[in-house]
Order: structure tokens, then C-alpha cells, then sequence
């Protein structure tokens, strides 16, 4: 089977002047449907870097990124914003939930974006997304009134709105305690295995990193030699 993300020799420098640097150096990486992936290293190494490349939330110097055989290098903005809508979901550390709507609306965002659904439909995948991590309950809440973990919660219900076939999470658990970010990482994994969509996790816990089914370590931009 085909992989679902390929990226074939990305370079990208941050920086200007003195402080550039090169964050990522001929690094490539092939994602397959319906596995887990975690990227790993110190801070500077390149993984975040690398997860907004893959995202087409930043474009690479040089390289290519392909999503499910489709080249993503010569796209224009719009299309590549109408790309990463369909095709990705995001989580991040920090939840960025829009407070003054309700953990529902927040849930429906993407969807308003994608702009495929009737608002029905879109209410309907919501309230099953939410039911899924547990929170249909508290669906006309605020999202300023749920602990840390809760609002983390509804950042998956939200990053699998439009059926992703990829989900890309930054340091998801990093602003949680050890409980609640074992949970948050088992539902993203469960979730991932049940759905058939990819994973594909940048983290500083080894120890959930290494429970996915492929562990990708980095250093100075450069891949070394995967686990898994």
C-alpha cells in the first residue's frame, strides 16, 4: 500500500543574519494509514518544524511533500488551505479554544470552514465527536468552563471533524499532569486505530512516545534511525 504522507528531502532555515540556522536538513519520511508515529528529540531539533511542513502550515526550501499521491510543492495558498482543511487535523499543547463559544461551535470550526456540510450534518458529527472523548454532556458549555484535560478533549473532537486522514499533534500532552496526558494520548491513538486515519505525534514524553507503533528520532534537523 501506498504511504498516505511522503516527504522526500525537506530543508528549511528559521532565522535571519547570525541567528539563522538550519532547522531541517534532507530529512524524508513516508506516514501509512492506520499507524502511529511519534517524532522525538531535543528542543531545536527540527520536529515542530517538520509537523508545520507536513501540515502545508510552512513551506519547505526544497523537497516535496505528497498527500496520497497528489504533489503539494507548486499549489497556491488557497488550494493548499482547502488541502490541509480535507486532509489534516491538528492538535496542539495548548487547546486554543475560542472561549466564548460553546464546546460544541468550537468542535464545528473546521466544518464551517470545509463549508461541505448542512449545518444539521455538521451538528450531528459534533455531537458524535464529542460523545466519542466523553463530553457530550457538556456540549453548550463554554469552553472557559472545563478543567485542562476536558478542553484538551474537545481539541481531538475538533481536529477529527472533517474525517482527517492524517492527524498531526504538536507536544499534545505537554501542559497536562501525567494522568490526564496519558489519557489524552490513548484517546488520540484509539481513536487513530479505530478510525484508520495516520497519527503522527511530535513529543518530549518518551514514554507515551514510544508506545506508538513507530518512533522517529531527531537530531540537528536529521532523522536518525527509527524504532519500530
Amino acid at each position: 500500500m501506498p504511504p498516505i504522507l511522503e516527504a522526500k528531502h525537506l530543508n528549511r532555515h528559521l532565522g535571519e543574519g547570525l541567528t539563522r540556522v538550519h532547522a531541517l536538513r534532507d530529512a524524508s519520511l513516508k506516514i501509512e494509514q492506520g499507524k502511529t508515529y511519534s517524532i522525538v528529540g531535543h528542543s531545536g531539533s527540527g520536529k515542530s518544524t517538520l509537523l508545520y511542513l507536513l501540515g502545508l502550515l510552512d513551506r519547505a526550501e526544497s523537497g516535496s511533500i505528497t498527500l496520497s499521491g497528489q504533489a503539494t510543492e507548486n499549489l497556491h495558498d488557497d488550494e493548499r488551505t482547502e488541502l490541509r482543511n480535507r486532509f489534516f487535523g491538528f492538535v496542539f499543547q495548548f487547546h486554543f479554544l475560542i472561549k466564548e463559544f460553546s464546546v460544541l461551535d468550537n468542535v464545528m470550526i473546521p466544518m464551517r470552514k470545509l463549508g461541505i456540510k448542512s449545518p444539521k450534518a455538521m451538528r450531528d458529527t459534533g455531537m458524535s465527536l464529542l460523545d466519542s472523548v466523553g463530553l457530550a454532556d457538556k456540549a453548550l458549555r463554554l469552553g472557559n468552563q472545563l478543567s485542562g484535560g476536558e478542553q484538551q478533549r474537545v481539541a481531538i473532537a475538533r481536529a477529527l471533524a472533517n474525517d482527517p486522514q492524517v492527524v498531526l499533534a504538536d507536544e499534545p500532552t505537554g501542559n497536562l499532569d501525567h494522568k490526564n496526558a496519558a489519557s489524552v494520548f490513548e484517546l488520540l491513538s484509539s481513536i487513530s486505530r479505530e478510525r484508520g486515519n495516520a497519527f503522527v505525534m511530535v513529543s518530549h514524553n518518551m514514554q507515551l512516545a514510544e508506545r506508538c507503533d513507530v518512533v522517529m528520532p531527531m537530531q540537528d534537523g536529521r532523522f536518525l534511525p527509527a524504532k519500530g
